[in-house]
This record gives C-alpha cells, structure tokens and sequence, in this order.
C-alpha cells in the first residue's frame, strides 16, 4: 500500500510519491516548478562555475574524488582539456590543473580554468600549492598526461625545480598514486636514460604507467579514454545506488500481425535498451528485460524474457510485476501504438484488388500506465520519442507523457532526419518535474551511461529526502 514501508529481498522500498508527483496528490507534476526542488547539495551564496554542469553526466565512478592533473609540455597538452572532461563527466567535480611552462606555450591555461573551473597552477608562492594539493591526503590521484622524458626524469631523480616536478616529488613521497602518460619521440622513449627512468619508477607502490602509441615514428599519448579507464580501475568497483536494486526493463520494438506473414512495426533495433541493461547491470542491479524482436544480443547477466507483440509485451510486464516488487522500472521499448483490430487467420492474397486494402487499426493500451498502477513506490522511466520538433516542444511533450503516465522520469528524444543521418549516435533530454538534463550527441554507448548517471541521480535524491537529508 502507498505510505508503507516494503521489503524485498534485502532492498528496503518507501513510498516516494509525495506531493507534487503525478497520482500522489498535490499539485500537477506537468509544472516545471512542482514538487519540491533538491538542492544537490549547493551551499546557499555559494556560485557554481558552468562547467562543472557536466559532472557525473556520463557516469559517478569518480565521485568525491580529488584529482591532479600534470600538464607537461608535449604537442599532445591539447588532449589534457579531453581528459579533465571525461574525469568530471565520471563524477570528479575536483580537477586542478598543473602545467608547465612549456605547455602553458601550448596551451592556454584560461582554456584549463574553463574546462575544469578552477584556477590553473603555474607557479610556486607562498600559498605552497605543492603541499596544497600533494600532501598526505590532499589528492586521491595525480595523473601526468601528457609526461615528456624531461618530467619523467625530474620526478625519478628527485628534481622539483618547477611546479610540476615539486609536485610530483610532495606526490611521491606521501604515497599518493601517480599515473604517468608517456609522450615523445620514438628515440627519446628508446633512449636507454629514459628506460632506465621508466623502470625505476614502474618499481615503487603506487606508480603506474599507460603506455604510449607507438606510430609514426613517435611514442604517442594514449587517449584520453584509455586513462579515463585506468583512473577508474585504481579506484575499484564504484558504490552505484543501484547495487542491489531490482530492475524491470522493456526494450526493443514489438510487431503487430496484420496476416501470419505480414507485420505494423517501427525501425527500433533494441540497441539502447540492451546497452541500457548492460549498464544497470554493471551498476550491481538485478535486472529483468522483456525484450522485443530487436537485432541485439540481450546483455549477459540480464534474465531476458523475448515476446514479439504489444500484447505478448503487456503479458509478460504484468506477470514480472504481479511476482516481485521492483526498485525502478525503465519503459525503453517502442511498443506499437496501434494494432489491427483482427488478425487474419490466413494470408492476404497478392493478388490485385481493385480498391486496394483496408487494415482498421486500433489503440493499443499502454504498457506505462498499467506499470505504473501496479507498482507505485518504483521509480518509473518513460520514453518518448518524437520526429523533426524543436527541443521546447519535444520537452512540452515529455512532460505530456509524465502527467500522462505518472512518471518520474522521461527520456526523450528526436528521432527525425539528424537521428537518422547519425548511426550508432543520439541525444536525448531526461526530463523530470522540476528539470531537464541533456546528453547532446554521443555515442549510444554513452547515452546508455548518461541514462543510468540520472536514474542513479534519482535513486540517491530520493534516499537523501527519506533520510532527511
């Protein structure tokens, strides 16, 4: 019953339908300022720099993490505004920057203040930035990226004539993990000094190397997202929200029969629903897919139960939902909206009609609501796709839906001439009662992460107000 505390199977689930919240009483969830807005822990004055909106938006492996990144000066410096990116996109809302003088030639430290949103060291004063950020303590990790052979050999042997040496030799010895990203000429990383400087340093706890491309004639700096994965591998397996939370999930798209060869359907392949799942999955999710006829393999690690029709989908969502109490329920698949209102029992001949052939369709009932009916404390995630709008009228009708289907979260996107002319790509919008939060173009891959990042935003928003945080 909504207002009692349920359990199942080691999840506690409360009632998250307050006020403001469609079908918990109050005022409309379709008003963007309903229900009561989280501050997400900003102080009250207090002024966030722009660039920190994209933490945490590709996922929150980092988070609360405090991160250095050296700056040396390689032609690959440019890379480094990459890495910072994907480091704040996975939840480190904390990156300073050191650089060199000969990167700063490079590359402008206002371009590292406006990707990271702090101030740039380039110098030593009496704030002593080295003991500031390399003390005992005071960083989680201290990534070099790029790391010519000039830094590297200035941190085997002691040298901290610079910013960037000092700190990495404060870094060292208070045992805070380094990770160093080569980059220079084949022969300077061939030169037996530089070996030499490498394996000294590959020797001590908590140095570790991403090694270089090699191409070109040059030892090139790996990418940005080959480090991005290492980071993340020193921190181990992130605590998710979703650890332990039972996941309902509908994916792919659904035929409706018009005769026993022919079909209605829609040019869903499945493939965001799968690489969704797999992501709920990896968060430590228990996940259940009813999935369509999609051209993707379903995730491993998924119980994956396959249906053709809306119908066959409508069945097997109710039976998961009448057997066991869900955490969040996610409405990925593209279910017909309209089906033949009889299904011929044979084929439909080919041959010529003169007035051509009349299929009455009808409206086919939504999976969303029926969810929504029956379980009511799950955090429910809609889908909207709409074609060639513009994003406020794609918002407007997100919203629609949420009043609609009671909702908590809808993700929405254009599926119109831009989604078509890039393959493997999308950008939705995840709208909730009081925001809108975009992914701007990515690789589905991506989207699937964005897409978890806000249900696991939700999950922890939710716990934070039950706790009375």
């Amino acid at each position: 019953m909504v207002g009692e505390e349920r359990r199942g199977e080691g999840t506690t689930v409360r009632d998250r339908r307050g006020a403001g919240r469609p079908g918990g009483g109050g005022s409309n969830s379709n008003s963007k300022n309903s229900g009561k807005k989280r501050s997400r822990g900003r102080r009250k004055g207090e002024v966030r720099h722009p660039s920190l909106d994209i933490v945490s938006s590709d996922g929150r492996e980092l988070r609360g993490k405090r991160i250095v990144l050296c700056i040396a000066g390689s032609v690959a410096a440019y890379k480094a505004i990459e890495l910072a990116r994907l480091l704040m996109r996975h939840g480190c809302s904390s990156v300073t920057c050191v650089a060199t003088k000969a990167a700063t030639r490079l590359i402008r430290p206002a371009y590292l203040k406006w990707a990271t949103g702090k101030d740039v060291v380039t110098d030593l004063t009496g704030d002593m930035e080295h003991i500031r950020l390399a003390d005992y303590g005071r960083s989680d990790i201290v990534v070099v990226y790029p790391a010519t052979a000039n830094t590297i050999g200035r941190l085997a042997n002691g040298m901290d004539d610079a910013p960037v040496s000092t700190v990495l030799t404060v870094a060292l010895g208070s045992k805070i993990p380094i990770v160093v990203c080569p980059a220079m000429h084949e022969s300077m990383y061939e030169n037996p000094a530089v070996l030499r400087n490498i394996g000294f340093l590959s020797k001590r706890k908590g140095i570790s190397f991403v090694g270089p491309q090699m191409a070109e004639g040059k030892a090139k700096a790996p990418e940005p997202e080959r480090v991005l994965g290492h980071v993340i591998s020193r921190f181990g397996p992130p605590e998710s929200p979703l650890r332990g939370a039972r996941v309902l999930l509908t994916a792919g798209p659904t035929v409706e029969f018009v005769d026993p060869v022919r079909v209605i359907s829609n040019v869903s392949s499945g493939r965001t629903g799968v690489l969704l799942g797999a992501e709920l999955a990896a968060a430590g999710a228990r996940v259940t897919m009813v999935y369509g006829p999609g051209t993707h393999e379903p995730p491993k690690g998924v119980k994956t139960t396959r249906v053709e029709t809306g119908a066959e989908m409508r069945s097997a969502v109710r039976s998961a939902l009448g057997g066991a109490i869900f955490d969040v329920i996610v409405m990925a698949a593209a279910v017909s909206d309209y089906a033949p209102a009889r299904r011929r029992r044979t084929k439909i001949k080919s041959g010529g009609r003169a007035g051509g052939l009349t299929i009455r369709l009808r409206r086919a009932p939504k999976i969303i609501g029926m969810a929504r009916r029956m379980q009511r404390d799950a955090l429910l995630v809609g889908f909207k796709a709409e074609a060639d709008v513009s994003r406020a009228a794609l918002i407007r009708s997100a919203r629609a839906s949420m009043a609609e289907s009671g909702a908590d979260l809808v993700v929405a996107n254009d599926v119109g001439s831009e989604y078509k002319g890039r393959p493997g790509s999308n950008n939705v919008i995840v709208v909730s009662p009081s925001s809108e939060s975009e992914s701007g173009w990515r690789k589905k891959e991506a989207v699937a992460g964005f897409i978890r990042g806000a249900i696991e935003a939700e999950l922890a928003a939710s716990a934070a107000e039950q706790a009375g945080v």
